[in-house]
């Protein structure tokens, strides 16, 4: 296929999105530095983000730093309801659009010039339209790649525009921080820094096999290609998911079996909460464990059948994960991360005669399978009529583990619906 020629593809970000629904919602706030969440800061205001504050970090600390920072409660569903707003505008321009998250989504407007005018003239025109209609500020890059407008929306903000045209993208792209790439966190800047590796343009220089040894071959070849301004991706507007997975930051822990139970039993509830909304089970289940120094293992096993039920994913999950930690000989660890691939749907359970055919812990249709199906179905219809928090399993409401609020995890995870 040959390469796009033309900068068509706009990638929208909403500003600070969940403060900035807050300011909109108290206009007390408005100018203020603000956090939203209670003991760990879940988001802050551009104000906030001037003293150094931003997400992830404890209260005390934030206040520290920015001792008039008012803490403020999470409005969840104005969140939903402002974000799809935003989206609805983008479509009115094109039908490709690619939702990747609550506040952020790439738009492709080449077929759309002859009707709304360029594509920078377009971003515009959404810019305006979501600030007059809907009252929130979004920065829009607009670019011939997804990597390459998703980072000019990056540069663009605060609630600005950037084009990155086809004749400049190298001039555009080298200079900047190696830590504005997607797949880049702060773990893995720091490692390119400690390298010499600071810029985009540092990395592109860098040779294949000193970025294999520092990262792995996969992200070395990933993010590598894109420093090199190679990205083939085109927007899709139905993307259907190919797996559906959740993972959980530890710092560096022991991994009893308490903390592996604990927090697999969470991401599996997660994970196989939303395969059962989404009317789907999957055959294969993988497990991530990561190690200090950023390396990492995974294990996966493939079922005959699928699955999507809580107890059973916790029960593969915990055991890949022991199979993992044994066969590498460590004993602590800093990220754990459950995935279920192999998807496909299932609206609902077919039951099995009782053959005797050995274990069945494992299958969704024997007696036991059976039930636990029903009882997820049970705390499914509790949580979606009193919230998540009204019920749950022991072994992870009683581990005493500090989360996310659920419902800021589920707004970060949002994709398009199927």
């Amino acid at each position: 296929m040959a390469p796009r020629q033309r900068a068509t593809i706009l990638h929208a970000d909403l500003d600070a999105f969940y403060a900035s629904v807050e300011q909109l919602l108290d206009p007390s706030l408005r100018d203020a530095p603000i956090a939203v969440g209670e003991g760990v800061v879940l988001a802050a205001s551009y104000e906030a983000k001037a003293f150094g504050v931003g997400a992830g970090m404890p209260g005390w600390r934030a206040r520290q730093l920015c001792p008039g920072l008012r803490f403020v409660g999470g409005h969840f569903r104005q969140y939903q309801q402002l974000g799809d707003r935003v989206i609805d505008v983008c479509r009115d321009f094109t039908p490709l659009v690619e939702r990747i998250s609550i506040d952020e989504a790439f738009l492709d407007v080449a077929g759309s010039t002859q009707l709304f005018g360029s594509p920078a003239e377009i971003a515009t025109t959404i810019r305006r339209r979501v600030r007059r209609e809907i009252g929130l500020p979004v920065s829009v890059g607009v670019a011939r790649t997804k990597h390459l407008a998703k980072i000019a929306s990056q540069v663009a903000k605060p609630d600005g525009l950037v084009e990155v045209t086809p004749d400049r993208e190298l001039e555009f792209l080298r200079p900047l921080p190696v830590g504005l790439m997607w797949g880049v966190g702060p773990a893995t800047r720091d490692r390119l820094a400690g390298i010499g590796i600071h810029s985009i343009g540092d990395l592109a220089a860098a040779p294949s096999p000193l970025l294999q040894r520092l990262l792995g071959e996969a992200a070395a070849g990933k993010l590598g290609s894109l420093a090199g301004n190679f990205d083939p991706r085109r927007v899709e507007s139905a993307r259907r998911a190919a797996s559906v997975g959740a993972q959980a930051a530890l710092g560096v822990r022991d991994a009893t079996p308490q903390l592996l139970r604990a927090t697999l039993g969470y991401l599996a509830d997660r994970v196989a909460a939303r395969l059962r909304l989404a009317g789907q089970v999957g055959r294969t289940v993988t497990v991530r464990v990561r190690f200090k120094g950023l390396r990492s293992v995974t294990r996966s096993a493939t079922l005959p059948v699928g699955v999507s039920t809580t107890l059973t994913l916790t029960e593969l999950a915990t055991e890949l994960a022991g199979a993992a930690l044994q066969d590498q000989g460590e004993s602590q660890i800093t990220l754990l991360a459950v995935s279920v691939s192999n998807l496909m749907d299932q609206s609902a359970l077919q039951l099995e005669l009782p053959l005797g055919l050995g274990d069945d812990r494992h299958r969704p249709g024997s007696a036991r399978g059976a039930s636990r199906f029903a009882v997820d179905r049970s705390i499914d219809a509790i949580r979606a009529r009193y919230g998540r928090e009204a019920v749950g399993y022991a072994t992870v409401a009683f581990s005493g583990e500090r989360r996310i609020p659920e419902e800021f995890r589920e707004l970060a995870e949002h994709k398009e619906p199927r």
